[in-house]
């Protein structure tokens, strides 16, 4: 397996803490967890794993699958523990990148990388990389700017990180990337970058409107996140109704199985006549994909659009339980393992991953909640953001308990 389709599988972006609909099924065990040395062992893998400084020297779209993982660990780890040196960590890796990002012909700035596309060789930035970088920038700059205390350290960071956020918006809008589509909208892959030999737009620039090729769910779904997350620092309605329509169209298809118990929904659908070819078929498949984490970080999505009131209702989030708890689930608490969400062979290539526990929604099933308890590894990788994000949400159920039981 290529080293980008590995970090596809276990890369998560985790919703955002204390955004819990009114109404949802948040079924919380009692007695002791299995999570006291959670922290101390997560907290040793990252700062071990940092020591690689991938901020220092990815671009493109390795921005979202290499460094982003250590941002939203970063976040996650302050809101888990109240600790400034995970702020300042997170400063130090997003300047980093800041430093490195050139100006391209537009004037706007980005992280360009060699890419080859029918025989053509280009350089060109991610939008895809650049919001997965920039969503937990901009989570940690909205809760600076919300904690006075913060204000005089890290509060013109903050300002300046937000406005970076909302300039590289603009630089994608402009590039004709957003599409309006008769369920919605979504991004595309524009099909243009820099030429390295005249370091201006290679030709396909001028038809930077109409060509393209529609981003897959899972990478439609990152992007809409950080959406969500510059609405909620921002106030800007664009982003909230630009993360919307997106939402939209992701619930439009996805499709019921065994009489509505279930869902499914494909990895890729044509959006568009950009998405077809000159003969009239489709650009890429269509089906689902063996990879079960890209249905992960749709879920993911889709549980911070339901806490957020955007499109999916609380039976959508009932129904992805049965879909991951009834269907997909081995019913093996110690050693559970998942099916893709069509029950369709296992491809070799990930052969240990065709389903995978839908870890957004352990927060709304007791059951889920157990298999993650048993079997999640907090100094693994995909542990890098998701141990500080558990730990953070139960020690905000905690605070929140306590302050609810205050006469």
């Amino acid at each position: 397996m290529r080293r980008r389709d590995f970090l596809k599988t276990v890369v998560v972006t985790m919703p955002v803490i204390g955004r819990l609909e009114a109404g949802a099924v948040e079924t919380q065990s009692q007695g002791a967890l299995p999570t006291d040395d959670w922290l101390t062992r997560w907290e040793k893998n990252i700062l071990s794993d940092a020591r690689l400084r991938y901020c220092d020297k990815e671009m493109g779209e390795e921005l979202g699958w290499l460094v982003s993982p250590f941002l939203n660990g970063f976040y996650y780890g302050y809101m888990a523990t109240r600790d400034v040196k995970w702020i300042d960590m997170l400063i130090d890796w997003t300047e980093s990148c800041i430093r490195r990002a050139v100006q391209e012909p537009d004037g706007f700035l980005g992280w360009p990388k060699a890419e080859t596309e029918a025989g053509d060789r280009f350089n060109t930035d991610s939008l895809l990389g650049e919001a997965m970088l920039l969503r937990p920038v901009v989570l940690m700059a909205a809760e600076i700017l919300r904690t006075p205390a913060f204000h005089e350290k890290y509060g013109q960071r903050a300002r300046t990180h937000l406005d970076m956020a909302e300039r590289i918006f603009d630089k994608w809008d402009s590039r004709g990337c957003w599409r309006q589509v008769p369920d919605g909208g979504l991004w595309v892959v524009p099909h243009f970058g820099i030429d390295p030999s005249t370091g201006q737009w290679t030709e396909g620039y001028t038809r930077r409107a109409t060509d393209g090729f529609s981003n897959p769910a899972n990478k439609e779904n990152h992007i809409a996140q950080w959406l969500v997350a510059m609405h909620d620092a921002t106030g800007k309605p664009v982003y909230r109704e630009r993360a919307q329509k997106w939402f939209q169209l992701m619930r439009s298809r996805m499709k019921t199985r065994e009489d509505g118990k279930y869902f499914v929904w494909n990895y890729w659908d044509p959006a568009g006549p950009w998405d077809y070819k000159a003969d009239g078929s489709p650009k890429h498949w269509i089906g689902v994909h063996p990879n079960g984490g890209y249905y992960g970080i749709d879920v993911e999505a889709i549980v911070t659009a339901f806490e957020h009131g955007l499109v999916f209702t609380k039976a959508d989030i009932e129904r992805l339980i049965a879909t991951n708890r009834d269907f997909m689930w081995n019913q093996q608490v110690a050693d559970a393992r998942f099916r893709r969400i069509d029950g369709g062979q296992p491809d070799p290539r990930w052969k240990n991953s065709p389903g995978v526990l839908w870890t957004a929604l352990v927060p709304y099933d007791d059951t889920l909640r157990k298999v993650f308890l048993a079997n999640h590894d907090p100094s693994d990788w995909g542990g890098l953001s998701t141990t500080p994000w558990f730990l953070a949400r139960e020690a905000s159920i905690r605070s929140q308990s306590r302050r609810e039981q205050t006469p």
